[in-house]
């Protein structure tokens, strides 16, 4: 399986710039030699199975972990100057809470008082597309609403990047439509980057310009969604051509609308293209392809 990487965004100006970068839990290896970029204006995915290593790099990212290696966020090495870090970042973790006692207004004051770049008139206009009302509080707000509200006040703040990490964890389907269209259309301006860390990647793709998967702790794909195309072939095609696909050793097959589709990393020999129909991975499809253990993948195309 190739599994080089393509720096996500290479030439642009980096808002992320990571390098060999390497974190251990003891023994254990939490990252292992990490390098990307991301360039402003980017809507990131970072995709990977539990225990990844992904809320590890955000860790890292935000200043929370210390790693080995070259790891710079707007300039800023995260760990030595998190202070002024946090005044151009904005971050959302995973198990992230609002005090249950609190008024949404109130929490807009402290807001004010604590983050010298948060904008009061900003997080209320914001709000005003939501149904949470100031003189709400948090307790009586459903799971939707409290992570509309965390997000409302997290993107008014004039920050350049947002991190999420799992931000529309545990909610409903239109709770997480609603929290998506938020974030594009009210933060996303061209110039400011999100890096997205989900679960619920069909979900997301459609709004990503860029994915970044980990495989054990080591970037396994850096690329953009453009470039997928570009370097990614699937082709959908008859059962009676399967033995041919699977001479040519694909990188996965899977059944998609009734037919087996095998995916290749970059072209597949010439005589096969005219024996199926080439349509687009899915990054569920291709993140499969990439990160299943090889003897479970030989399973799959057997049986495929």
């Amino acid at each position: 399986m190739n599994t080089n990487t393509t720096p996500t965004g290479a030439g642009a100006p980096a808002l992320v710039q990571a390098q060999g970068v390497s974190l251990n839990y003891g023994k254990k290896a939490a990252l292992r030699d990490v390098s990307f970029t991301i360039p402003k204006g980017r809507v990131v995915g970072l995709l990977g199975h539990n225990g990844a290593g992904k809320t590890s790099l955000m860790k890292a990212m935000v200043g929370l972990l210390p790693v080995q290696g070259e790891l710079t966020v707007m300039g800023i090495r995260p760990r030595e100057d998190r202070a002024a870090l946090l005044t151009q970042l904005s971050y959302i973790p995973d198990v992230a809470v609002l005090p249950r006692w609190a008024r949404v207004a109130e929490l807009i004051e402290l807001m004010a008082r604590l983050q010298p770049q948060f904008s009061a008139e900003r997080a209320r206009e914001l709000l005003r597309r939501t149904s949470v009302q100031l003189t709400d509080k948090v307790k009586t707000l459903s799971k939707g609403m409290v992570a509309q509200t965390h997000l409302a006040l997290i993107a008014a703040i004039d920050a350049k990047l947002m991190v999420l990490d799992e931000p529309t964890l545990g909610l409903d389907v239109i709770s997480r439509k609603n929290f998506y269209e938020m974030l594009i259309d009210e933060w996303c301006d061209g110039e400011r980057s999100v890096l997205i860390s989900t679960h619920q990647v069909e979900e997301v793709e459609a709004l990503l310009s860029d994915v970044i998967m980990l495989d054990e702790g080591q970037v396994v794909l850096s690329i953009s969604l453009e470039d997928i195309d570009q370097r990614f072939v699937a082709l959908n095609h008859d059962p009676a051509v399967a033995d041919a696909m699977a001479a040519a050793h694909p990188l996965l097959r899977y059944r998609d609308q009734g037919r087996t589709t095998s995916l290749f990393d970059g072209t597949p020999p010439e005589h096969l293209t005219g024996l199926g129909q080439r349509v687009r991975p899915s990054l569920v499809d291709l993140f499969v392809a990439l990160t299943r253990n090889p003897a479970l993948n030989n399973n799959k195309s057997a049986s495929a």
